[in-house]
């Protein structure tokens, strides 16, 4: 259903259905009632503004009488919330956005709820989402993680979305940021995963690689191995902070390959990997 909609006597049974699952606002106007479409027009930008969020019905009182008649509207404009297919909250008369807005809070999801809403919808869509797909999620759940107040709900999803990107070491850490009170079952899932993420990331080859690299921590061939070995391994964030280290000091190192394997691993990453963004950033510090 539209988020703007006329009711009238053919549609009033789908939108009573449809506030079974999402608020609907009701308001009751006429053509020659100047306020009444005033009201109108401040709730049709809110609706617009807030699209989604709910649902606005607008009842013509000239031609639907007999729904006004039902609703038992005495004067106009008037305004009622339908929850469930019940009035729960209304006025009567002309209010200000920020007036309609006070009132609709008290009864509606926070504003950020509905944009998590659709970020879960599509992780959990039966479709494969490629890895651009992936970083894209990563990057509105973190808005949302702003809009939400840091909420642990929404960091537990960020974390599944980093675990499926291969970002072993972003998905750590913010793991040990969700307290007890919500380490619910998805928590401990998400913990298993981790657990199973390192182990399969900690190979034979990259535990050699290291052993040989302290004995000789200035061979950068070695630090190239190592680096590939991690990219290997979907550790990312080590093998960029491996290869930024050696940038730092030489841009040049490995005769341009140091350089070349970084931008590689980036490329692999996805044009829209924060990881692979942030580094990206970095690497410009250097360069300019």
């Amino acid at each position: 259903m539209e988020n703007i909609i006329s009711l009238t006597k053919e549609n009033i049974q789908q939108v009573v259905d449809a506030s079974m699952e999402k608020m609907v606002v009701l308001t009751f106007f006429a053509q020659q009632q100047p306020e009444s479409m005033q009201m109108l027009q401040t709730l049709q930008q809110l609706a617009n503004a807030q699209a989604g969020r709910f649902i606005l019905a607008s009842v013509d009182c000239e031609v639907e009488a007999e729904i006004a008649q039902y609703f038992q509207i005495q004067s106009l404009p008037t305004t009622l919330i339908l929850d469930k297919g019940r009035p729960i909250d209304g006025f009567a008369g002309l209010q200000d956005s920020q007036s309609v807005t006070a009132m609709l809070d008290k009864h509606l999801p926070p504003m950020w709820v509905q944009s998590f809403d659709a970020v879960k919808a599509q992780l959990a869509a039966t479709e494969a989402l490629s890895i651009d797909d992936l970083a894209q999620l990563a990057a509105q759940l973190k808005e949302v993680i702003t809009q939400s107040d840091n909420a642990a709900e929404v960091r537990l999803v960020l974390i599944d979305v980093y675990l499926q990107l291969g970002s072993v070491s972003e998905a750590k850490t913010l793991l040990e940021t969700i307290g007890l009170a919500d380490q619910d079952s998805y928590y401990q899932n998400l913990k298993a995963k981790l657990a199973l993420a390192e182990e399969a990331a900690d190979t034979p080859e990259i535990r050699d690689l290291q052993q040989q690299l302290e004995t000789d921590p200035a061979n950068v061939e070695l630090s190239i191995k190592l680096a590939m070995a991690f990219n290997n391994a979907q550790r990312n964030e080590e093998a960029l902070d491996l290869l930024f280290g050696i940038l730092q000091k030489d841009l040049a190192a490995a005769d341009g390959k140091v350089k070349q394997v970084f931008l590689e691993i980036m490329t692999a990453m996805g044009q829209g990997n924060p990881l692979a963004n942030q580094y990206r950033r970095k690497l410009y510090t250097l360069l300019y």
